[in-house]
């Protein structure tokens, strides 16, 4: 995912070519956006006092009461640009070259010698400092931004690079919590409602594109999608889609709506069709109301061990009408939850529930997204039972399922 190979820049073409390849396999990579060339602000500077018209003998001036805020982010950007920093994913190295696996998921080949004890920078990603406690300051990620790892760095906004450590990871959401002696945080970001959040809405994405180099690059898009349901290699997400620009980097890194809120965590960008059509402007980051929901369990426990259902679901919404009779949906009901498939021995189909049910409601809560309905799975614990309403060819049950783990 995050392909920040600094020692290579030899080997580009080569990259560019393995990138693709993750696109057509995967579809989904890592993301973020070029950094803009001060040389291009230089040019911008052109002397002017010689231009003259037919009309007037005075000089073209530039006036002295530019709008230096005029951008509408710029005060959203101000106030998360302290916390937002770089994660450093550090390796030990045993020989001076990558085998093609590691280089085509971002292992870096700087490695002088084949001192094992040796840290080496494998791959560089993003984070945000969102919460000070006890003398800790803490950082969340994306879990594939230091999977792996022998060693984690944190680059803050000042430039100052720092150890942190793992607090937890969870692979199932691709978060991970970082932390950091507090003495060096000075700046913390908010959580803003991702349930809030409206197609259309401007957003900004912070982070580290192609590594800490491009520290606290900023882009500016719009919401694409409040909510969309991705299939990945491992689990099913329901995401932000964005068209903010989103490279190998900028993982881990925030998405953060007009009033400086962190409202998604950037974590991957759709880089190609399955066709091999090439894909621009779609991004993809965690709700912000899911990244809160696991970050305080890492903290707590260190790790997720979160109740299953047992089925493959999309949100109704998602679904074309043309495509309902396709999938065998008899329902009218516009929102809801599509059960595609039941997990043979998990906890709906030991229930009764069955593939063409429509969820739409879990202990008498509405549920319309994938998002909405694991934050209530996830208040529960392992064993617990839950109530869950089911349409299922026009016609409503309840379901008492017992929750199994994952």
């Amino acid at each position: 995912m995050e392909n920040n190979n600094k020692n290579q820049k030899s080997n580009n073409n080569g990259l560019l070519g393995k990138a693709a390849i993750i696109g057509v396999v995967a579809g989904l990579i890592g993301g973020g956006v070029s950094y803009y060339g001060i040389d291009q602000l230089n040019q911008a500077q052109t002397t002017t006092n010689q231009a003259q018209t037919s009309i007037s003998s005075s000089s073209a001036k530039v006036s002295r009461n530019s709008a230096k805020n005029s951008g509408t982010m710029t005060g959203a950007y101000d106030r998360v640009k302290g916390a937002v920093v770089s994660v450093i994913n550090l390796k030990r190295q045993s020989s001076s070259s990558s085998s093609d696996i590691e280089s085509l998921f971002g292992g870096s080949s700087s490695s002088k010698g084949s001192n094992s004890n040796k840290l080496e920078t494998y791959s560089e990603g993003s984070g945000v400092v969102y919460m000070k406690s006890n003398g800790r300051g803490y950082i969340v990620t994306n879990n594939h931004v230091v999977s792996g790892s022998d060693a984690i760095q944190v680059k803050l906004a000042n430039g100052k690079t720092v150890n942190a450590k793992i607090v937890g990871t969870d692979s199932t959401t691709d978060l991970a919590v970082l932390s950091i002696d507090s003495k060096y945080v000075t700046q913390v970001a908010e959580f803003g409602d991702s349930k809030s959040l409206q197609a259309g809405q401007t957003v900004i994405a912070v982070g580290s594109p192609l590594g800490s180099e491009y520290a606290s690059t900023v882009t500016q898009g719009i919401i694409s999608a409040p909510s969309r349901t991705i299939t990945t290699s491992s689990n099913q997400q329901t995401v932000i889609q964005t068209d903010a620009a989103i490279n190998p980097g900028n993982s881990g890194g925030a998405l953060v709506n007009s009033a400086g809120q962190v409202i998604g965590i950037n974590s991957m960008k759709l880089s190609q069709s399955s066709d091999g059509t090439s894909v621009e402007g779609m991004g993809f980051a965690i709700p912000s109301n899911e990244v809160v929901t696991i970050t305080n369990q890492l903290v707590k426990n260190g790790k997720i061990t979160r109740p299953q259902l047992g089925v493959k679901v999309m949100a109704l919404e998602n679904v074309p009408q043309a495509y309902r009779s396709r999938l065998g949906i008899k329902s009218n009901l516009k929102e809801g939850i599509y059960v595609a498939s039941v997990t043979k021995n998990g906890s709906a189909a030991k229930a009764g529930l069955k593939a063409n049910d429509v969820i739409t409601k879990v202990d008498g809560k509405k549920v319309t997204d994938v998002a909405s309905l694991h934050s209530i799975l996830y208040s529960h614990k392992v064993g617990d039972s839950v109530n869950v309403t089911v349409n299922r060819n026009g016609n409503t049950r309840d379901i008492k399922v017992t929750l199994q783990g994952n």
